[in-house]
């Protein structure tokens, strides 16, 4: 895995509250684009095109489902419809039970189309020891796991020949093809194709085509390049071409473009969705036009030698999407895909349709351990969360709130005692480098309550680069907000390869039975 890589939930598409915004005006006549093309984080993407809707995939590591499935018509706007692995059922780490699974999980995968039997395919690695399939013939699910796969494919990129014959390209490295056998289950044949030469290193993150007779797997050199194999059959011999090495990227601060997927458009044209380490707000898709060389190799178009900002729209008529971004009143009867949990929850401790309603589902005074955690991506370059909570089925012991939520986390919320609700700032949790808690969390500012609802919010500012700062405030009105707490300093190592999210909880520190109702969470840019 590169250094900087990296169930009960619903599969509905958006929000009961969200809505579908046709491009009118100015946006009708885009033109140009700009990077990302989603400033949220989703890492290790793929892109594959069906017809004329192209569809994406990334890394999710612990949080649960795994593998969020995305859609565009204009591979530029892009829209949540489901996941691919509905639960993380790979042992009891992934339910907070006995063992966590921080930085585990799903990590670079792969998600296919088989046009003969109309079925979309997702392979996948878990704990470096053992790789799954999942099918579904609609790629917003419902999606079935099948039994584990003989070998532990890493970094898995699927290819669908022209023939219908699956092949998997993996490896860090030393980089391998198999032949999977004609339900996609099982394995015929491996054979190692490539050893990379030492004067390259490392190469993984593989993904794997065939464009016009020829056979390409794409790799990535952590973290600044991307190569690529050409060959006229699967099982070689390839040669080796360097595709971009140290290309300055297009957020300022951030990292090189790499890793990621190629994808034509429904009237030949070719594009790379990479993506942009982009710390502490994670790693972000960023997309540049492709074009090829007379002898069959890919180029990026850059702009002025680097990963343009901006870019002619492609040659598709924008589409309309609902939002990432935008505000839940938690009306329908599961959960829109743009949440997810951290682990797996436990499913008996919240329901949603009036409101979503946390019951307390786990006694620990560690944020890290507790369960039914529910996390929302940060929209860089700066978002604002603002959750609107109903206190009144707490019960003493109960912590509840808003939290910015990584390997160093801080948040604000409700601790009831004796009776007695206040709102607090809390900071200084903390993970070592094998994701053990290290700090629980120190009480940094406090306010007495004398009601049952109260506001929470968090402004962060995720744009790349040490010192960046989040604040939050509350409010007993919903309008007038008054800050708590000094302003908490982001984490942007990227070791946790995941960026910061916004974090709804609700745990026991001392019995279970206590709940909140979350009526209303929204997202916002300035």
């Amino acid at each position: 895995m590169p250094m900087s890589r990296r169930s009960a939930l619903g599969l509905a598409a958006a929000s009961a509250a969200a809505a579908l915004v046709p491009p009118t005006g100015a946006e009708a006549q885009q033109t140009s684009y700009a990077n990302p093309v989603v400033w949220q984080d989703f890492a290790d993407v793929e892109v594959i095109r069906v017809g004329a809707e192209f569809y994406m995939t990334a890394s999710t590591m612990h949080y649960s489902p795994g593998a969020p499935v995305l859609r565009s018509r204009d591979l530029v706007n892009w829209e949540f419809i489901g996941h691919s692995v509905p639960s993380l059922d790979f042992g009891a780490k992934y339910d907070l039970n006995g063992a966590r699974g921080y930085v585990r999980g799903i990590w670079a995968s792969t998600i296919a189309h088989r046009p003969a039997e109309q079925r979309f395919y997702w392979l996948g690695q878990i704990d470096f020891a053992r790789s799954y399939m999942y099918t579904a013939t609609n790629p917003a699910g419902p999606w079935t796991r099948h039994a584990e796969l003989a070998r532990a494919y890493y970094d898995a990129g699927m290819l669908v020949d022209t023939d219908g014959t699956m092949y998997v390209a993996y490896g860090n490295t030393q980089i391998s093809v198999a032949q999977l056998s004609a339900d996609g289950r099982s394995e015929v044949r491996n054979q190692q194709v490539f050893s990379t030469p030492s004067s390259i290193g490392t190469l993984e993150g593989a993904r794997f085509y065939k464009i016009n007779g020829n056979y390409y797997i794409f790799l990535t050199r952590p973290a600044n390049g991307q190569y690529i194999l050409k060959s006229s059959s699967p099982w070689g011999p390839y040669e080796l071409r360097q595709v971009l090495l140290d290309m300055p990227g297009p957020i300022s601060g951030g990292g090189v473009p790499h890793q990621g997927a190629l994808v034509s458009t429904p009237t030949g044209a070719w594009h790379y969705m990479a993506f942009v380490d982009a710390y502490p707000g994670g790693r972000m898709p960023a997309l540049a036009p492709i074009t090829w060389t007379a002898d069959g190799w890919p180029q990026v178009t850059t702009a002025g030698g680097a990963w343009g900002a901006t870019y002619p729209f492609p040659n598709l008529t924008p589409a309309p999407v609902p939002s990432l971004i935008g505000t839940d009143t938690f009306t329908a009867s599961t959960l829109a895909a743009k949440w997810e949990w951290n682990h797996n929850p436990d499913h008996t401790k919240w329901t949603t349709g009036a409101g979503l309603r946390l019951q307390t589902a786990t006694v620990t005074n560690d944020l890290y351990s507790a369960r039914n955690t529910l996390t929302h991506r940060i929209q860089g370059p700066s978002s604002t969360a603002t959750v609107e909570l109903d206190l009144a089925e707490m019960r003493d012991g109960d912590r509840t709130g808003l939290a910015m939520l990584r390997d160093a986390s801080a948040w604000i919320g409700v601790k009831r005692d004796a009776g007695t609700l206040r709102a607090v700032m809390v900071d200084g949790l903390t993970m070592d480098a094998g994701w053990n808690t290290t700090g629980t969390g120190t009480e940094r500012a406090s306010a007495d309550l004398c009601t049952t609802r109260i506001w929470l919010r968090a402004a962060a500012d995720i744009r790349p680069g040490a010192g960046r700062q989040a604040v939050f405030s509350y409010s007993t009105d919903g309008v007038n907000f008054l800050g708590l707490g000094p302003a908490f300093t982001l984490n942007s190592n990227w070791t946790f390869f995941m960026g910061y999210r916004f974090a709804v909880f609700n745990h026991a520190a001392s019995a279970l039975g206590g709940a909140v109702t979350v009526d209303r969470f929204t997202v916002a840019t300035p």
